[in-house]
């Protein structure tokens, strides 16, 4: 299992979101390329990045940071997500050293979407599937479908994502501790790998990801524990290098 830190980025600057919400943000810094240096220097070999503004406008609006991430860390595995609704935006990420790009509120307004970049692009395409209560989100979390996780999931398993990243939004930004059983749920009734999102506060949920890794989740994603410290990031990455198959 890989542990992921994330990188959210809004107005050029590295942020944090309370359960998605645009107007409860902590700023961490306004250098992201430093906070990708450090989780590197950490031991981290793959980030997480969003373009908040990108998920909010539908369109890239930090990619200049995102390219230099990318440019300053070749040798680290860089999946991007926020705004990608065009095959020109995966292609210009991809030139600039992405290796996924993560596709979110197209995935569930436009489906037939997803079938076409996996053809264009294959073994680049992760899709996001961010959720409340099982019924998806969309438009960076601010608006709530009808589409149920699972029988999406099982559509873009035939398309040929790459993986799938599972987010419980009303436990993103929160520390209440990742949920684990919903993410289980979605891994035994799929054989494309999870990747988990939302809600990891400390070396205790590593531990218990880690107890249930070979069901199917490929890595976890962690954002505010890592910056407020209530995971110890370089230590939760020697764990989680120790405790993998």
């Amino acid at each position: 299992m890989l542990l992921i830190p994330a990188i959210d980025i809004k107005d050029g600057k590295c942020v944090r979101l309370r359960q998605g919400k645009m107007e409860d943000e902590t700023i961490y810094s306004d250098k992201p390329i430093e906070i990708a240096r450090r989780w590197i220097d950490e031991g981290a070999n793959r980030i997480h990045i969003v373009d908040l503004d990108g998920a909010r406008t539908g369109k890239p609006l930090n990619a200049d940071a995102i390219h230099a991430i990318c440019e300053q860390f070749p040798d680290t595995i860089i999946q991007v997500g926020g705004g990608i609704r065009d095959e020109d935006t995966i292609q210009t990420y991809l030139n600039a050293g992405v290796n996924f790009v993560i596709i979110g509120t197209r995935a569930v307004t436009t489906p037939h979407f997803v079938s076409d970049v996996c053809l264009e692009f294959p073994g680049h395409i992760i899709v996001g599937l961010d959720a409340r209560d099982g019924k998806l989100a969309t438009e960076g979390w601010s608006k709530l479908s009808n589409h149920d996780v699972i029988d999406i999931a099982l559509r873009f398993e035939e398309e040929g994502v790459a993986s799938i990243i599972f987010t419980d939004i009303s436990r993103d930004g929160m520390l209440s501790a990742v949920n684990i059983e919903a993410t289980l749920d979605l891994c035994r009734q799929i054989t494309v790998p999870v990747i988990a999102s939302g809600g990891i506060s400390g070396i205790e949920d590593i531990k218990a990801l880690c107890e249930v890794a070979d069901e199917g989740i490929e890595g976890a994603i962690t954002g505010r524990a890592i910056y407020e410290g209530t995971l110890d990031h370089a230590a939760a990455q020697k764990y989680v290098k120790d405790n993998s198959n």
